[in-house]
This record gives structure tokens, C-alpha cells and sequence, in this order.
């Protein structure tokens, strides 16, 4: 679990094929890695990796084909910054909101415009998932937990202030990049309640309709 509060910016600096899926190597020499074990989870750019190897200032992640097909490391390279969290303490300062590491959907920038010291930015988003995003909700964008200020059908709008532009990659977004999206997880639990129906529900009804029926219930 992570905060979608940004600790540092690292680089991948190797991209290894292993057969059907990759190993990535990320430098990280600003993150504090002295408490980091093997098996230990990294948000990078918003997805949740294993660690696997590790030295001082770099570790590795495997990426699965699920990884692949469901997030924007398909188009990085040898190079790319990413965003770098490491999984919340229970007595971590929650400055952020609920952020999983799961990827929802792969987005992209189609407006970068400046707003003073801040820095606009409008996303489009597939329309399957438009549906999560409100008006002052939550959303993470490449591991970072930000507010959706304004939404027109698939499309919303970040403000970026200078002190996020300053402390992750957001300042090199420009239109047409490709970047996570994970919704607010409490908007698909909240989807989920309301669409399945409880079978237990179901049978207590029939059971509360045959005894009402037979003249057990007045």
C-alpha cells in the first residue's frame, strides 16, 4: 500500500528480456534504501513492484506479461525517470490517499498549458473508467496522488503545483505521452457493492415470503 506521496525520481537504466516477460533495473541514488529487503515493494511510476536484487543505490523488479499489457512500461526506455515511492509504514504521515500500485488503465496527456507557478494538465482516459473520476477526487497519475479539478466525458484536468512539478517527472509531461492511471480504490469497492447481489440476501427474502405465505409471519 502507498500514499501516492512521491520520496524520489530514479531512471531505469536496463530493460532485460527473460523469455516471455522483463527484469528492469532502476537506479534510485536519492532513495533511502537501507530499509528496503528483498521482497519488499517499490511503486515506480504508480506500479507496484517486487524487489528481487538490490545493492545500494539500484534495485530490480521482474515484469509480468499482466504488467505489461496493463501499464505504460511498454513504451519506456533505458533512461525513462519514473516516480519512486516504497511502501507505507503504519506510522507514515498519510499525505495522500489510498494508492494500491495497481494500474487501472494506461492514459493520455492532450493539454499542458501554465497557470501562473502551477501547470495545467488535461488526460483522456479510456471511457470504461471515466466513471471513477469526479470533481475533486482523488486519482493517481504515474504513482502520484493528485486532485482532478475539472472532467468533461473521458478528459480531466490536474493542477500541478510547483513544489510536485519540482519533486517528480510531471514537469516533462507534454501531449501525447502515455502515463497510469489508478482510480480512488474506494470508488471501486463502492461500484462493486452496488452491483453484486447477495445470494444470502436473495434466499432471505424467499425464505421471509414462503413463511409469510403460510401464516407464520402476522
Amino acid at each position: 500500500m502507498f500514499t501516492g506521496i512521491i520520496e524520489a525520481v530514479g531512471n531505469i537504466s536496463t530493460i532485460t528480456s527473460k523469455g516471455s516477460d522483463f527484469e528492469v533495473s532502476v537506479n534510485c541514488d536519492t532513495l533511502d534504501l537501507a530499509d528496503v529487503k528483498i521482497g519488499d515493494s517499490i511503486a515506480t511510476n504508480g506500479i507496484c513492484l517486487t524487489v528481487v536484487k538490490l545493492t545500494d543505490n539500484s534495485y530490480v523488479a521482474d515484469l509480468s506479461i499482466e504488467t505489461l499489457s496493463r501499464t505504460a512500461f511498454n513504451y519506456y526506455k533505458v533512461g525513462q525517470a519514473v516516480n519512486l515511492e516504497k511502501a507505507m509504514l503504519p506510522t507514515t504521515r498519510f499525505g495522500g490517499h489510498i494508492v494500491s500500485g495497481h494500474v487501472d488503465a494506461v492514459a493520455e496527456v492532450i493539454e499542458c498549458r501554465t497557470s501562473g507557478r502551477a501547470i495545467d494538465i488535461w488526460v483522456r482516459v479510456p471511457s470504461q473508467i471515466e466513471k471513477y473520476l469526479s470533481e475533486k477526487g482523488s486519482v493517481t497519475v504515474d504513482g502520484v496522488s493528485l486532485t482532478v479539478n475539472a472532467v468533461r466525458g473521458n478528459e480531466f484536468k490536474l493542477t500541478i503545483v510547483p513544489h510536485t512539478v519540482v519533486e517528480t517527472t510531471i514537469a516533462d509531461f507534454k501531449a501525447g505521452n502515455k502515463i497510469n492511471i489508478e482510480v480512488d480504490i474506494l470508488a471501486r469497492y463502492i461500484e462493486r457493492l452496488l452491483l453484486v447481489d447477495k445470494p444470502e440476501d436473495k434466499q432471505s427474502k424467499i425464505s421471509m415470503d414462503l413463511l409469510e405465505r403460510n401464516g407464520f409471519l402476522l
